[in-house]
């Protein structure tokens, strides 16, 4: 007996399906969030998986499936909330410079400052680039407008630790 073009396609998508099923279980609103606060703190999405014991590679399955859903919004904003502290901090260095010193036979016999410009103009490139992504306007989130804050990150962590995970799900919640 042969087997069909379409039974080898039913078959490959019910082996996705069970290699997923188990995966997206281990997403529980603790281990997502747990997630979100790791990315914000690392800013690396490897080292965040890590730490709450799932692959990479599911972190980013799972964001895709929650495309503009509050934990693809609380990515967003992890990331957002580091590129905003560095952001600061380079454009410090670029007003400030950065205090060199200079030493001569061991003692130290002056100090000067040193600016450097360029690396200012790479990091607000970096940060026009980690805006969120493009919401179509038929979408719930569509009137989310981030404005990169803490306060902002935490309400969407508050969103996905109650277990709403899409934003069709009733909030606040009842009780």
């Amino acid at each position: 007996m042969t087997q069909t073009s379409s039974n080898r396609t039913d078959l490959t998508q019910n082996q996705a399906q069970a290699i997923i099923e188990p995966e997206r279980r281990r997403w529980t609103p603790d281990v997502q969030t747990a997630f979100l606060r790791a990315l914000a703190s690392t800013h690396s999405v490897a080292d965040a998986a890590r730490m709450v014991g799932v692959g990479r590679s599911s972190a980013y399955r799972l964001r895709a499936d929650l495309r503009g859903e509050a934990f693809d919004l609380a990515w967003d904003a992890a990331f957002s909330c580091g590129m905003d502290a560095l952001a600061d901090a380079a454009l410090d260095r670029a007003l400030n410079g950065v205090e060199v010193p200079h030493f001569y036979k061991g003692e130290l016999i002056h100090t000067s400052r040193k600016y450097d410009e360029r690396l200012t103009v790479a990091l607000l490139a970096l940060r026009e680039q980690a805006r969120p992504s493009y919401i179509p306007q038929s979408h719930p989130a569509s009137a989310y407008r981030p404005d990169g804050t803490r306060s902002e990150f935490e309400s969407l962590l508050r969103r996905i630790e109650l277990g709403l995970e899409r934003w069709s799900d009733e909030w606040p919640p009842d009780g």
